[in-house]
């Protein structure tokens, strides 16, 4: 019985998270509670909670993970701004007149807001409440409206400067030192957040042109789903190419300039969030949109996430040392080293449990509490840490579209009108669900294309 208590440990966390605790205290005091349990009982050595200031000194001295609130006001800023009402409006003019331009339009404006915020929930609810309405009004199939807007919403997870990225770097590049300490190499390498930013990024532009290559394959197929706009309506508008360069330079240039100098070595992701968030005070300023009741509405947004993260960090840290003080990393690798197939089917395995697990919790939880776990025993086994950490985080994103309880699908639920149904939205999805498959079982054969670029630009 003794051995199983891992195995409950994390069936009990999962429990106590369904019936609707808050996270981090649900992660917290189910690792506290089976603690004094074994402690009581002797079956667990209390010297694991005296590492527990030390991992939240380890969170709070983080300079990595400083991106996190950063990255996030600049999210929040730029929402404010207005910036993703004009680009719809911008892209939709420029792509009205072809059948499928609308979808074509809120893709690109997706990959546009997911470079600019990195935040899925604001995404989705963001393009519900501008998009979604103008698709219907335009006679859009609500499938095909609604699975455009979830699918394109959560290109925040994989195209950068993405906070699962900073995150899952983070988690990263610890797992895979630790994976090279068990092996006896004493002087590891190591793997940051701009490798898995550059990792990331030819995915994630995958994952765009088939969103948009689907949207012509509809248009052609079922052009009535998908129609365009009339010509007599574009033809009112003027001077749409100024309106184009107006509405995409700026933040295109903010989202040069923070990737830029990640990705160029110039600066960390730190100080290239602290360039984006000033950044998106100038474009405030420059549309008109900054005040100091915006500011406070930001600030406020800001500390909710940001507090939101880190606490959930701590109380993942605080399951994670009981979870190994009951011998649970030493019952996961035997697991996944016994398993046929070595270390493919150990990487399958551990696909399909993330991605189940997506379908109740959080990416938070999910990259606090399970990558920890599984990524030093995959890295021990000879995998790629960058390509790793680029299939972990696609895996993360189809969870999010996933029915009967991806997020994206409750975010749009919130704000889509009574008239679209939960249905259509969850038929919506399947095909941009199939198409993620696709491109993580493409990545998973050639992993060249999560590992190359930062191999060509760090060597």
């Amino acid at each position: 019985m003794i051995e199983y208590l891992p195995l409950l440990l994390f069936v009990g966390a999962i429990f106590i998270l369904l019936m609707g605790y808050s996270v981090a205290f649900a992660l917290a005091g189910t690792g506290l509670l089976f603690a004094g349990v074994g402690i009581l009982t002797g079956h667990f050595d209390s010297v694991f909670l005296q590492a527990v200031p030390n991992r939240i000194f380890g969170v709070m001295y983080n300079e990595v993970l400083i991106a996190v609130p950063l990255f996030v006001f600049m999210g929040v800023m730029l929402e404010k701004s207005k910036i993703a009402e004009e680009l719809l409006d911008t892209m939709a003019a420029l792509f009205g007149s072809m059948r499928g331009g609308l979808g074509i339009s809120v893709t690109l404006v997706g990959m546009l807001l997911a470079a600019s915020t990195g935040i899925v929930g604001a995404t989705v609810v963001t393009m519900g409440l501008l998009s979604l309405p103008t698709m219907l009004r335009r006679g859009y199939d609500p499938a095909v409206a609604t699975g455009t807007i979830c699918a394109s919403g959560t290109l925040g997870q994989i195209i950068p400067p993405s906070i699962v990225l900073v995150l899952l770097g983070d988690v990263i590049s610890s797992a895979y030192q630790q994976s090279q300490i068990d092996r006896g190499i004493f002087s590891p390498d190591t793997v940051t957040v701009g490798d898995l930013f550059l990792g990331a990024l030819i995915p994630g532009l995958l994952l765009v042109l088939a969103y948009i290559g689907y949207m012509v394959f509809v248009s052609i197929t079922r052009p009535k789903a998908v129609p365009a706009i009339p010509a007599e309506e574009l033809s009112q508008i003027t001077n749409l190419w100024m309106r184009a360069l107006k509405a995409l330079v700026p933040p295109v240039l903010l989202i040069g300039l923070v990737l830029g100098s990640i990705l160029g070595g110039f600066a960390t992701p730190t100080e290239a969030a602290s360039v984006g968030a000033v950044g998106a005070i100038l474009l405030a300023m420059m549309r008109r949109a900054f005040s100091l009741k915006t500011l406070n509405e930001v600030m406020r947004s800001t500390t909710q996430v940001s507090s939101m993260v880190f606490v959930i960090l701590i109380g993942a840290s605080i399951f994670s040392l009981v979870f190994r003080g009951y011998g649970g990393d030493e019952m996961v690798a035997d697991f996944l080293t016994d398993l046929p197939g070595g270390v493919v089917g150990a990487m399958a395995i551990v696909m399909l449990i993330v991605f189940l697990l997506g379908f109740f919790l959080d990416f938070i939880e999910i990259t606090f509490v399970v990558v920890p776990i599984v990524a030093p025993i995959l890295l021990s086994m000879g995998l790629d840490p960058i390509w790793l950490g680029v299939m972990l985080a696609i895996n993360l994103q189809t969870s999010f579209l996933t029915p009967p309880f991806g997020f994206a699908l409750f975010y749009l639920r919130g704000v889509a009108p009574d008239s679209v149904s939960t249905g259509q939205i969850y038929k919506g999805v399947v095909p941009f669900i199939l198409i993620q498959l696709l491109v993580l079982a493409l990545i998973a054969w050639q992993s060249g294309l999560a590992t190359w670029l930062p191999h060509a630009v760090y060597g």
